[in-house]
């Protein structure tokens, strides 16, 4: 089956106006942005949809590319769509450029974590080698053994970056280190050491994106960088639970607060709050405490989750305690 060519990737017909061919573009960033879709492969499609996009928009370049869907034999080693790289290219389609891979090339290592660095983007160039080439263009050859384009504007990059759960609750600045790859004069790559200060909004959730403008892949011929997209991940303790902005919360109880009702101090993510059990409450009951959890713009609840916990039988007296319960409520049912 034939690869899609970019008309097939934006939605439009080989004769498309340049304005439906950007009124069709913005509709389609607008669906997949990585910032609002749901689509799991949003990333890619993005990479596909711009790298159609780019080539589109430009006179000579769509000239150039429609000679190549013409005679798709005189086209190898052109462009990523219908005519295709060779291995390792920066294409949109299958066999193209992905940050998938990426991420299952260097596993882990690929996350950004607030202050240890591990992420280096010379390691992608390393691991596509000397296979990756530029886009064809107009401009001056690159070291990859393509060529590059004037005043082209460098590849957005997503990374994760993991931030405690302490630190959405209030706010929190965090450090990451890059070793990034930058263009000279001559349009070879340098690799300059960063150290980058990121703000962590107070109630940002589980999987948003923070931006970092000009911080992404560097531009070609004068170009700007691309942006660098960090996909927060957030770390908790392991009775910790989230959904959303809701958090989840599971809280040890003795078995007499549990039966009487009490009220005890139970540490959160919110702070040190004073909780009062109900008489008579039950293991896996949940207590809600409205607008206790992540402070979103739409603030979330926070859930306690109860756990009776007996505690251990030790001395001669405990195990009489607990004779003395058994007698007087002998005449209970348990359901079993």
């Amino acid at each position: 089956m034939a690869e899609k060519n970019y008309y097939d990737i934006l939605g439009v017909s080989k004769d498309a106006s340049d304005g439906d061919i950007k009124k069709k573009y913005r509709k389609l960033v607008r669906q997949y942005h990585p910032d609002v879709s749901d689509d799991p492969n949003a990333d890619a499609k993005i990479a596909e949809i711009n790298n159609a996009y780019e080539t589109l928009r430009d006179k000579d370049k769509r000239a150039e590319y429609d000679a190549i869907l013409a005679n798709p034999f005189a086209g190898q080693g052109g462009f990523g769509g219908g005519a295709g790289f060779g291995g390792g290219n920066f294409g949109g389609n299958a066999g193209g450029f992905r940050w998938e891979d990426i991420k299952d090339q260097f596993g882990e290592g690929g996350s950004f974590n607030g202050g240890a660095g591990g992420f280096r983007f010379d390691d992608i160039f390393s691991a596509f080698g000397g296979g990756a080439r530029g886009r064809q263009s107009r401009g001056g050859f690159d070291d990859f053994g393509g060529s590059f384009q004037q005043n082209q504007q460098g590849q957005d990059q997503h990374a994760e970056i993991s931030v405690d759960l302490a630190s959405v609750y209030t706010g929190d600045d965090y450090s990451i280190k890059l070793n990034v790859p930058t263009r000279n004069a001559m349009g070879q790559v340098d690799y300059e050491n960063k150290t980058l200060k990121i703000k962590i909004p107070k109630g940002i959730t589980e999987g948003k994106q923070i931006r970092l403008s000009g911080q992404g892949a560097a531009g070609m011929g004068g170009g700007k960088n691309g942006d660098l997209f960090l996909k927060v991940k957030i770390t908790h303790p392991s009775n910790i639970r989230l959904d959303g902005a809701n958090v989840y919360q599971t809280v040890n109880i003795a078995p007499w607060e549990a039966a009487l009702g009490d009220k005890i101090n139970i540490t959160t993510p919110a702070g040190t709050l004073g909780v009062s059990i109900p008489k008579n409450s039950k293991s896996g009951s949940n207590l809600r405490l409205k607008g206790k959890g992540i402070p979103a713009k739409q603030a979330g609840d926070l859930f306690l989750t109860l756990n009776i916990v007996n505690p251990e039988v030790k001395t001669d007296d405990e195990r009489a305690a607990f004779e003395q319960l058994k007698q007087a409520f002998s005449h209970s049912t348990i359901t079993r």
